[in-house]
């Protein structure tokens, strides 16, 4: 028979196995979500899978995709940007369907001169229709740490939030003919890359290529409230889908509530800097229709 003193060993051996089995079971990495698709040794995955980081150079940039498809998320990813003088450079991270009439949900940061603000341009491209830009400022510099910029697509909205702050909307106007990206699943994708033809200041600031290496780093993927598509089905089965108002996929029917609809004046009152929706020169026959839906 095993003395008191053995089995409590044993006991604790056995509680701290389980424990570990369950920390590595629920801990995601990179290694397990996504792929590095190009770049030629430039998209690193490091620290055990905790971090990733991508590069770019006089000869290329790189990129990353994930492994699964989704098909409406609440989807958060922690970024720090390019430091120092990134003008020139455009860090990509957006989710995005294949084929000719593809959907896509767009970050973009465009890079800029040391001291000068980097511009977040989002977009909404559905049915292989875009042309729904706005752009902001940060109230903060994305260089010095990390922060949080999150997707939340649902049946009938899409949020960009960066920080747990949102910063945009758009809704699902299908109602007055606006298609909505309801039914392609999309990857996850992000690179950086040159596009000093248009990126800073209408292309005028070229890349000063004696900065590089420039680096953009991510951290801390979340997609557990996300519906994994997969052989033409969703890991969201319809019951949950009908019974959202539960906890676990109450993001299915997430909206603003009245603190957040708030928030999301404050930044486009004073961080946006441009919003397809006022834009008449451009539109000089009609704004877009659901740029007139409240």
């Amino acid at each position: 028979m095993a003395s008191p003193s053995a089995s409590s060993l044993c006991i604790t051996t056995l509680l701290l196995v389980v424990v570990s089995w369950a920390t590595s079971a629920s801990a995601r990495n990179f290694y397990q979500d996504f792929d590095i698709t190009w770049g030629d040794g430039r998209a690193q995955i490091l620290n055990n899978g905790d971090l990733l980081t991508l590069s770019l150079d006089k000869a290329s940039g790189s990129g990353f995709q994930s492994k699964n498809e989704y098909l409406f998320g609440k989807i958060d990813m922690q970024l720090k940007l390019v430091p120092g003088n990134s003008a020139g450079t455009v860090t990509a991270y957006y989710l995005s369907s294949k084929g000719s009439t593809w959907d896509e949900i767009d970050f973009e940061f465009l890079g800029n001169l040391s001291g000068d603000p980097y511009i977040l341009h989002t977009n909404v491209f559905s049915q292989g229709k875009g042309n729904r830009e706005q752009q902001f400022y940060l109230w903060f510099d994305p260089t010095a740490d990390f922060h949080t910029y999150s997707i939340l697509w649902n049946p009938q909205r899409i949020i960009f939030s960066v920080d747990g702050t949102p910063i945009r909307e758009f809704k699902n106007a299908g109602s007055i003919g606006v298609p909505f990206p309801k039914a392609q699943p999309m990857r996850i994708y992000s690179s950086l890359w040159n596009a000093d033809d248009w990126a800073t200041r209408g292309g005028l600031v070229k890349t000063d290529w004696t900065q590089a290496p420039f680096t953009a780093s991510y951290r801390n993927f979340n997609a557990d409230n996300a519906c994994v598509w997969s052989s033409g089905s969703s890991s969201c089965t319809s019951s949950a889908s009908s019974s959202s108002s539960s906890d676990g996929n109450a993001w299915l029917s997430e909206e603003l509530d009245s603190t957040s609809q708030e928030r999301l004046k404050w930044v486009q009152s004073n961080y946006m800097i441009y919003n397809y929706c006022t834009d008449a020169k451009r539109f000089p026959q009609d704004l877009p229709p659901e740029c007139t839906e409240s």
